[in-house]
C-alpha cells in the first residue's frame, strides 16, 4: 500500500494527545576526547495509529533517539543530558530500570537492525518469544509457547509448530527478521519501533517485511516510529516523515509534502539521489551526491550543521543555529531561506 493511500488522520484523531511526544531530547556519549553530542535538542511526536517515519544518512542520530525512549543505549558512556519522553503523558526519562520492563515489549515493540547479532544463538526462537510473553502476561510455559507459534504463523512462517524449536542460525535474513517482528508484536505493543528493519536484506524481502508490517499495524492498530536511511522506504510506507542531520531535526513534513516540494537543502540532495526509473530510458544523467562530511558532532559548528556542505549558504548560514520553525502548514524547515530555495 503507498502513502498516497493511507487514511489520514481524522480531526478528533489529530486533537488527541500524542502517544509519544520527545521534546528537547539530548544524549550524549563520553569519549577520551569529550562528550559527543549524539541528539542535540530533538522533538519528534508520534500519533496514535500513524506511521512515523525519521530518516537521515548513518551517524545523524536516528537510531540513538529510537533506543533512548527505551532506554537500550549504554548508561554510561551514554547520558540523557536534557529533554522528555512522554508515553501517553508519562515521562519515562525519570523511570528506574525494573519500571521499563513494564513499558518494553508490553507497551513498545522494538525491532533491531540486525536480527542474527539481536536473537540468542543458543535459545530457540520459540522460546525467545515466549519469554516476553511470560514475563508480560504471566503464562505457562506451555501457554507461551502456543502464543509463539502463533505468532510465527501471524507473521507467515510456514510450519511455526515445528520451527518454534528451531534456532535462529536455521533461518534466512528475512525470516529472521520476521521471528523479531514476532517477537516484538507478541505482547499487542501500542507502538513498534523499526529500527531499519530491512537493511541487509535483497528488494523482494525487503518489500514483503514492508509489506508484513503494514498489515501488522493495520491488524493490531498500533503506530509504527520506523527509523531509515532509504528514501524509497519512506515515500511506500510513511505518513509524516522527520528529517535528522548531525543529531538535529532539520525537516519535518507529512510524506507527499516532503517529496512534493522539500524545503531543507539536505532533504533536496537526498531525494535527487534517488534513482529515476520514470526517467531512466529519456535522461541519462549522473545520481546528485552531497559533496563534504558531516561534522564532528563533539565540537558541532556554530551556525547551521550543514552550511559547509550547502550549494545555498550565505553568511548568515554560519553564525546562528536555525530554527525549526513552520513554514506551511504542518511543513516545517530547519534553514533561513527555506522559502527562496524550494
Amino acid at each position: 500500500m503507498s502513502a498516497a493511500t493511507l487514511p489520514a488522520p481524522t480531526a478528533a484523531a489529530a486533537a488527541a494527545p500524542r502517544l509519544l511526544e520527545i521534546e528537547g531530547l539530548k544524549v550524549q556519549f563520553r569519549t577520551d576526547d569529550g562528550w559527543v553530542r549524539a541528539v542535540d535538542g530533538v522533538d519528534i511526536g508520534v500519533d496514535r495509529g500513524e506511521t512515523l517515519s525519521v530518516v537521515g544518512e548513518s551517524g545523524c542520530g536516528k537510531t540513538v533517539t529510537a533506543m533512548t525512549i527505551l532506554k537500550l543505549i549504554a548508561m554510561p558512556p551514554g547520558r540523557i543530558a536534557e529533554g522528555r519522553i512522554l508515553w501517553q503523558g508519562r515521562d519515562l526519562v525519570p523511570l528506574k530500570p525494573d519500571q521499563m520492563r513494564g513499558i518494553r515489549a508490553r507497551e513498545i515493540g522494538f525491532v533491531f537492525q540486525e536480527p542474527m547479532t539481536s536473537l540468542n544463538p543458543v535459545y530457540t526462537v520459540g522460546e525467545q518469544i515466549a519469554e516476553a510473553v511470560r514475563e508480560h502476561e504471566g503464562l505457562s510455559r506451555r501457554a507461551a509457547l502456543d502464543r509463539a507459534a502463533e505468532m510465527l504463523k501471524l507473521v507467515h512462517i510456514p510450519n511455526p509448530g515445528r520451527r518454534i524449536h528451531d534456532y535462529p542460525h536455521q533461518f534466512s535474513g528475512g525470516m529472521r527478521q520476521r521471528v523479531m517482528i514476532a517477537m516484538a508484536l507478541s505482547c499487542n505493543p501500542k507502538l513498534l519501533i523499526a529500527d531499519e528493519p530491512t537493511t541487509a536484506l535483497d528488494v523482494t524481502i525487503q518489500a514483503q517485511i514492508l509489506d508484513l508490517m503494514q498489515e501488522m499495524k493495520e491488524r493490531l492498530g498500533m503506530a509504527v516510529l520506523l527509523i531509515t536511511h532509504a528514501m524509497g522506504v519512506v515515500a511506500e510506507t510513511a505518513q509524516r516523515v522527520v528529517v535528522m542531520y548531525a543529531g538535529k531535526v532539520i525537516e519535518e513534513a507529512p510524506v507527499e509534502a516532503l517529496f512534493a516540494r522539500p524545503l531543507h537543502p539536505y532533504t533536496q540532495g537526498l531525494i535527487r539521489s534517488i534513482p529515476r526509473l520514470d526517467l531512466a530510458a529519456t535522461e541519462h544523467r549522473r545520481l546528485e551526491a552531497i559533496p563534504g562530511t558531516v561534522p564532528s558532532l563533539l565540537h558541532p559548528p556554530q551556525g547551521c550543521r550543514f552550511a559547509a556542505r550547502c550549494r545555498f549558504a550565505v553568511e548568515a548560514c554560519l553564525a546562528d543555529q536555525p530554527a525549526l520553525r513552520e513554514i506551511t502548514p504542518g511543513h516545517k524547515a530547519a534553514c533561513i531561506r527555506a522559502e527562496e530555495i524550494s
